[in-house]
């Protein structure tokens, strides 16, 4: 998982302080709103947090988070920003104590938001990451029988199936995840890249091609397209070294040379 994703949002509103990370958080949003209340919000307040993990700050970015559950304590993208702060902090610092931490608002935020995909991946990685695959797997299998209608289940799926070494199923779940939305990028260019890493360039290119049509702002996948492209006319146009060396003698006739 890219632990960076973190989750700025868009909803505003006052709520009561809960007690997500205790008191000092609560000392924290009672000054940052002394200071003039009127530019804070929970969306804000994540965008800070977020600004505040990518300089390694994790500390002042926990602090963000819990102030943004201050304004709005149902928003599951500060849940889920929280858990994955300590996510990282066990990654980084070798603390496995954080993980049950993270687990712990990974959930949080799933239960605000069933459907939130960075906490279902962040949950299935953290498990993984834990030796309980199984339950990674079972996590994401739910959510899809649960929401048949989404493409995302099925995406996270092959994900983690891709980082199992299982391409084969991985290329079907994305196939079957264009299925309910044919018109779905992440899909095209996941598909595309599993396409390309197993050798199908052409099939790579086809994937890579419809992602563009549908959304062109994409300048590191064009950029990779004319790359691709490029290989693949090449290869048309070399044409297949022929042997110039005289064939060897079947076996039965070099053994009359004894």
């Amino acid at each position: 998982m890219a632990r960076d994703d973190l989750r700025p949002n868009s909803k505003k509103g006052f709520a009561a302080i809960g007690r997500a990370l205790g008191g000092c958080i609560a000392c924290a949003a009672i000054a940052a709103c002394m200071s003039g209340c009127a530019g804070i919000s929970a969306s804000s307040l994540n965008a800070q947090g977020v600004r505040l993990y990518q300089q390694s700050r994790y500390q002042e970015a926990l602090q963000r988070f819990g102030q943004a559950l201050v304004y709005d304590p149902n928003d599951a993208d500060a849940y889920y920003n929280i858990a994955a702060v300590y996510h990282r902090l066990g990654e980084v610092y070798r603390r496995p104590e954080e993980f049950p931490k993270a687990e712990q608002y990974y959930r949080l935020c799933l239960g605000k938001s069933a459907d939130h995909t960075a906490g279902q991946r962040g949950l299935a990685v953290l498990l993984v990451r834990q030796g309980r695959s199984a339950e990674a797997f079972q996590l994401l299998q739910d959510w899809m029988l649960r929401r048949p209608d989404l493409p995302d289940p099925r995406i996270e799926l092959a994900r983690l199936y891709e980082e199992s070494g299982d391409l084969a199923s991985a290329k079907r779940f994305l196939t079957e995840a264009l299925a309910v939305d044919p018109r779905n990028v992440r899909a095209m260019n996941a598909l595309g890249h599993l396409r390309e890493v197993s050798g199908e360039r052409e099939l790579a290119l086809v994937s890579y091609q419809q992602s563009l049509e549908y959304n062109p702002r994409q300048p590191e996948l064009a950029a990779r397209t004319a790359a691709l492209e490029a290989q693949v006319r090449l290869a048309h146009s070399t044409p297949t070294p022929q042997s110039t060396s005289v064939a060897a003698a079947p076996a039965r006739d070099r053994s009359l040379t004894r």
